[in-house]
């Protein structure tokens, strides 16, 4: 296999990342075009000011208080300075090398061998790693997936992903408007608008699956990414490609966790039949042959 170097690996997840957020932006810019051309003005104005303040409100409490609501919902709980010292030193250490403040450290109480970032930027965030993954990895394999979080965090990609999950949620909300703007649309209208009605109708059904689909996508794409930049960081792509192995061996996606968080998790920490379609993270086999290539 052709060898890429950390940069490139880096550079060619962020790029694809920003195209497919444009293509989620777009969809929703199709949406509002559609329900203001098919309601009459006065319903349309007042559907797309409530659906932006719908999203203000989710946005601005996502970034706020999205840190705090993960933490309690993984049953998260402050690392211990005697019994947690190397998992609390290893962050501070790859910290120091990202040029980021060390973020909060915590533990969360399950067998498998997982990890997840969260908070609004790097000067508010927190790493959380299971005690399956304390137990079960050696130092370097733990280094490697500290580091993949620290990427996260040094990244924003925590920021980028909450605004795509906004976006998501903004498509879900506008597809519906739309769906009942087509109930109320009286059939003169109807007929006059014809072509542009049946296909914001198909618009209205397919986006948020096409939309949750592009939203799996950008994830996967933020993964391979903090993949690349953990191996930069440790200088150790095997620690990581290890860590990943072990994860495939023992893990049974049998974590107690929201589907709503799952993709801040380094890996998928519930597994589903949908997963070939709407999974969050690259297949951990494709993950350790691209660190392996490095």
């Amino acid at each position: 296999m052709e060898k890429i170097s950390f940069f490139d690996q880096i550079a060619r997840n962020k790029r694809n990342s920003i195209l497919l957020s444009i293509f989620v932006v777009a969809l929703v810019a199709a949406l509002v075009y559609t329900i203001a051309y098919l309601l009459l003005p006065g319903f349309a104005i007042f559907f797309l000011l409530l659906a932006a303040v719908i999203m203000v409100v989710h946005a601005y409490t996502s970034y706020n208080y999205g840190d705090k609501i993960v933490l309690k919902a993984t049953g998260a709980k402050p690392a211990d300075p005697v019994e947690h010292v190397y998992l609390i030193n290893t962050v501070e250490g790859l910290s120091i090398a990202a040029g980021i403040p060390p973020p909060k450290v915590y533990v969360v109480e399950d067998d498998e061998i997982n990890a997840f970032a969260c908070g609004k930027d790097p000067k508010h965030a927190s790493i959380a790693v299971t005690t399956g993954a304390l137990k079960n990895l050696n130092r370097t394999e733990l280094e490697g997936v500290v580091g993949h979080e620290i990427s996260h965090i040094a990244n924003y990609d925590i920021r980028f992903m909450t605004l795509v999950a906004v976006l998501v949620g903004l498509v879900a909300i506008l597809s519906y408007m739309l769906l009942r703007s087509y109930r109320v649309t009286r059939e003169g209208e109807r007929g006059k608008a014809g072509l542009l009605i049946f296909a914001g109708f198909l618009l209205a059904i397919f986006a948020p699956i096409v939309s949750r689909l592009v939203q799996a996508m950008i994830s996967r794409r933020r993964e391979f990414s903090a993949d690349a930049s953990s191996a930069q960081l440790t200088r150790y792509p095997e620690g990581l490609a290890s860590a990943l192995e072990k994860i495939l061996k023992i893990n049974r996606g049998k974590m107690k966790v929201s589907e709503s968080i799952s993709h801040l998790f380094i890996s998928d920490p519930n597994r589903s039949p949908l997963d070939e379609l709407f999974a969050t993270h690259p297949p951990l086999e494709k993950r350790i042959k691209v660190l392996r290539a490095m």
